[in-house]
């Protein structure tokens, strides 16, 4: 049993509290078909990765609202090029598009719910090998707050003539739902993970702790002793189970985001493939 906390659950109920009063609490629209809304392209010349390394990135862009500047942090910063995988969360159509497009990549995207400003919100994964049997995974709980949904984008990518089951997680707030409730959501993705023997799960966890229910089902957490990736905490995580978690991995986070979200990249690389 992994206990959480006692000041993220005091933050939880202290916040929850406060903005319970001060929200008008407006219902959100969700996404609950398992089959869709779906969006995806193959591109027409994919981007290749020939430095013998499997290199994974997530990266929460804030509403999808600065697609230029997170296109500029992929492209320019040194640790970021020649991605095998990008995790993107809080994305809506266009600019999944327009990040893919702009790298050469394949990519898939399932919006959860419709944000506040009436946007899709969702996630997406991007790869340059090829994407096949991808899913929307429906998370427990809605949100405390707006009553959205949480969900998990699954595909599997053909690297190398192996198949790598890839997730792309974001969970709930700190305000919408608690570390318990956390631990379900992350829980659901294990166990739909549990029949594929390599597996990524990456994306914006919300938790610093939440991640640690991976480790007795075999994955390895590489991010785990990064600095902060929101603000004062390390939210954004990368597993691995399998044939890529028994090798040494480099990782790290992107500190100059130049400003794209409230989130930093973070990226694992491991070689060789």
């Amino acid at each position: 049993m992994f206990c959480c906390r006692p000041t993220e659950l005091a933050a939880h109920v202290a916040l929850c509290a406060i903005l319970l009063i001060l929200s008008g609490c407006a219902g959100a629209t969700n996404y609950l078909d398992r089959a869709g809304p779906r969006h995806a392209a193959t591109a027409i010349h994919p981007a290749t990765s020939d430095d013998g390394e499997l290199r994974v990135v997530s990266f929460n862009v804030k509403y999808a609202r600065r697609i230029d500047r997170a296109i500029r942090v992929l492209r320019m910063d040194a640790s970021l090029r020649h991605p095998d995988i990008i995790l993107l969360q809080e994305m809506d159509e266009a600019g999944t598009a327009a990040i893919a497009d702009s790298l050469g990549m394949h990519w898939v995207y399932y919006p959860a719910s419709v944000s506040g400003s009436g946007n899709d919100f969702g996630n997406a994964i991007l790869s340059c090998w090829s994407l096949e049997a991808d899913t929307k995974i429906l998370l427990p709980h809605e949100g405390i707050l707006r009553g959205n949904r949480r969900i998990a984008v699954a595909a599997t990518a053909r690297i190398d003539g192996r198949a790598f089951r890839v997730y792309c997680v974001h969970l709930a707030t700190v305000f919408g739902n608690g570390p318990h409730a956390r631990r379900q959501q992350l829980a659901t993705v294990l166990d739909d993970a549990a029949r594929f023997p390599d597996v990524i799960i990456g994306g914006d966890f919300n938790s610093e702790t939440v991640p640690e229910i991976a480790l007795v089902h075999g994955y390895t957490w590489p991010t785990r002793r990064l600095p902060h990736t929101a603000k004062l905490w390390t939210l954004d995580h990368i597993l691995l189970k399998g044939d890529l978690s028994a090798r040494a991995a480099s990782v790290g986070v992107v500190r100059n985001n130049l400003k794209a979200s409230d989130h930093h990249p973070v990226w694992v690389a491991v070689g060789p493939r």
